[in-house]
């Protein structure tokens, strides 16, 4: 039938190779249309393009397919005109098909065919968007630039279509975008973000209200190789942003999620864009944020020590932000998802996100105290690991937090408990950071405080090398801090006041687990003639290297302006007998050659000379150590109220105390020696091996360098 309406040499034509008569064919394929449409005799319109799509379009000669069929049917088109609608059916899937075709001059020919079609059409060509998008976006990455060249300009018709058409669907638009939003072909990319671009232009299309189905795409074209394509999503990006800003319905929650992966790019600008975008969603998101304040923390924190400063300077603010809204747990604002973000970036490598994932924990101890300690179980060992941090301002907050949480008196036990743990776990903490801890913890929450806590647990520990070792420090941080100033006046009284009574038994308890601690306290106390009685009890055993090593450190103390008391009371060695007498205890224990000896024996030359009398000497050398000698004097007569102090402290009693401690320590010390002998033969040998060396153990070494 379609052989009888189209002459022969008309469908001959239309597979020449020569342009001009493959023209005369489409026109006369055209006019021939044009009269039937006019006539209504579609049934012959339909033949005709039956005749074109199975003779031609799918013809296995490629001249056919390129030349005849694709001409012929975009030539039918531009006859029927305003009828063309009723048959696009059959003309635009042969065309459609064509652009999968392997030559490639039938693809350029398709792209051509489909130009002229959808001139003629507009409107009508919308029903065939998806088909025709689908193949536009595998045309535009064409191996054939000239198949390019063709999608390119159709690309452009199609796109004045839909922006003028009311019968677009974004709805069923969108699915089809997302799918190809992760592409990685520079050339696709470009046509995406060029549609997402033009469909945001149009008024009635509300592209942002889908922004979060291709936000991610977007964002991971910032990272493209190509500056155009950054340049073009960028771009996009900043007017959605500025749609965000100006629009009173945004859905925050999904682009969050987003936004918070991004920030954790490995590129520096999609990392900056990202960042941008998160601080902009805390200051306009509102309520719609709460539920996603951890997870914002989270990728926040981390940009807070980025090495572009851009992004760090966004990041603080945006940080700054976030902490200044004040959220309820009512509101779904959740307390242990921040926290689990704070201690997983106490482990930061970098210190500034430490210090604000601190600064976190801090806010929410001060607005929501009962929550927070309702998760201390979770923190508290991170924030005690934390103290082993190599930057001080660091282990500064971790006090200032935990001295918080310590407020109450159970969780203050609770922190001083934890604290002797990770000391007793890690010497090289007491070591290195130990002073810090305890000065800073004795501002925060009373030194008298802290001490008490420390020595009523140390009295009972069952290390007694460790209680050794912590008593020396807490005893040398008492004796040069100044933050304990205070402390040290209290202790000072111990013989004259209540207070200072009570101090100084508190701490003897502990103080117990090292003579020279003991001794250090005596003086500081003025007890001087437990002092010697102290002196006077030690044994050849506990004159050891350990011993001798604090021993040192002690006189040297003494020149200081702390004991400058000490040293003005040698100007009155009749009131202060038995200060000399545990002075010239201590230079007796001394090494003659060691600097300590010189020192204190010089020091002990200074001491006037005294006449004393008989009753006087007699009571010092008596057999009785608790009859304090007192000069009678005037002072002695009106603080005879300090005679009746010092007499409330059973110093017999405190000498049995310190005296059985040691001999638990003497026992424990042989104990380990019969352990190494058994069972360390080779470390033995190794320590033999060099006759001016000894074998030091950990606590050795440890109460050395303290």
């Amino acid at each position: 039938m379609a052989d009888a309406i189209v002459p022969a040499f008309v469908l001959r034509n239309l597979a020449d190779k020569l342009y001009e008569k493959r023209k005369n064919a489409a026109l006369e394929i055209e006019g021939i249309v044009k009269q039937l449409t006019i006539a209504g005799e579609h049934d012959k319109i339909t033949a005709i393009i039956n005749l074109l799509t199975t003779e031609f379009t799918y013809s296995q000669q490629a001249n056919h397919r390129k030349q005849g069929g694709l001409i012929g049917l975009a030539a039918a088109t531009v006859g029927l005109t305003s009828e063309a609608a009723q048959h696009l059916e059959q003309i635009v899937p042969p065309v459609l098909n064509s652009f999968l075709d392997q030559d490639s001059r039938v693809r350029y020919y398709a792209c051509e065919a489909l130009y002229n079609i959808a001139k003629v059409v507009r409107g009508e060509f919308i029903v065939y968007f998806n088909q025709i998008f689908d193949a536009l976006c595998k045309l535009s990455a064409d191996c054939d630039v000239n198949v390019q060249s063709a999608a390119h300009l159709l690309d452009r018709l199609v796109k004045d279509i839909v922006t003028e058409s009311d019968q677009f669907s974004i709805e069923e638009f969108i699915p089809l975008l997302r799918e190809r939003m992760n592409v990685l072909n520079p050339y696709v990319r470009q046509f995406l973000v060029g549609w997402i671009t033009v469909l945001d232009s149009v008024p009635d299309i509300d592209m942002l209200g889908f922004l979060p189905d291709f936000l991610d795409g977007l964002f991971n074209m910032l990272s493209d190789s190509s500056h155009e394509i950054r340049q073009q999503a960028d771009s996009a990006l900043s007017e959605f942003l500025q749609e965000i800003k100006n629009s009173p319905n945004v859905d925050y929650g999904r682009m969050a999620e987003i936004l918070v992966q991004r920030a954790g790019s490995p590129d520096e600008f999609t990392r900056l864009t990202a960042i941008t975008w998160i601080n902009e969603f805390v200051k306009l998101g509102g309520d719609q944020l709460v539920p996603y304040y951890a997870d914002i923390l989270g990728a926040i924190l981390p940009c807070i020590s980025d090495k572009e400063e851009k992004i760090r300077v966004v990041a603080r603010e945006t940080n700054e932000e976030l902490r200044s809204i004040r959220a309820d747990p009512g509101e779904g604002f959740d307390i242990g998802a921040i926290l689990s973000i704070a201690r997983r970036e106490l482990t930061s490598e970098w210190e500034a996100t430490r210090i604000e994932a601190l600064h976190w924990i801090a806010t929410l101890l001060a607005r929501h105290r009962a929550e927070v300690i309702s998760y201390l179980n979770d923190i508290f060992g991170s924030l005690l690991s934390a103290l082993s941090d190599p930057s001080d301002e660091v282990v500064l907050l971790v006090l200032e937090v935990l001295a918080c949480i310590a407020k109450d008196a159970p969780h203050f036990r609770h922190l001083v408990v934890f604290l002797i743990h990770n000391f007793r776990s890690d010497h090289s903490l007491l070591e290195k950071r130990g002073a810090l801890i305890v000065r800073r913890l004795c501002v925060l929450l009373d030194a008298e405080r802290v001490y008490r806590e420390f020595s009523t647990i140390l009295e009972g520990e069952d290390d007694l090398d460790f209680a050794s070792i912590m008593v020396q420090a807490l005893n040398l941080i008492l004796l040069t801090s100044s933050e304990l100033a205070d402390l040290r006046a209290l202790l000072k009284q111990s013989l004259v006041n209540v207070a200072g009574k009570d101090l100084f038994i508190s701490l003897y308890a502990s103080w117990c687990h090292s003579a020279m601690a003991t001794i250090s306290l005596c003086l500081l106390a003025q007890a001087y003639q437990h002092a010697s009685s102290v002196i006077q009890s030690l044994g050849e055993e506990d004159i050891n290297v350990k011993f001798l090593v604090q021993l040192d450190k002690l006189i040297r103390l003494m020149e200081t302006p702390i004991f400058a008391y000490l040293r003005l009371q040698l100007l009155e060695p009749g009131k202060y007998t038995w200060l000399l007498k545990a002075l010239y205890g201590l230079l007796m224990l001394l090494p003659q050659q060691s600097a300590a000896f010189q020192i204190l024996r010089n020091r002990l030359k200074t001491v006037p000379s005294i006449a004393f009398n008989t009753d006087q000497l007699k009571r010092a050398s008596s057999g009785n150590p608790y009859s304090q000698i007192l000069p009678v004097s005037e002072d002695i007569i009106r603080n005879q109220d300090s005679g009746n102090m010092h007499n409330a402290i059973n110093f017999a009693s405190r000498l049995q105390q310190f005296e059985h401690m040691q001999n638990r320590h003497r026992m424990h010390a042989k104990l380990q020696q019969q352990s190494r002998k058994a069972t360390s033969s080779t470390l033995s040998q190794v320590c033999s091996a060099g006759s001016t060396k000894r074998c030091l153990s950990k606590y050795d070494l440890l109460s050395i360098s303290l």
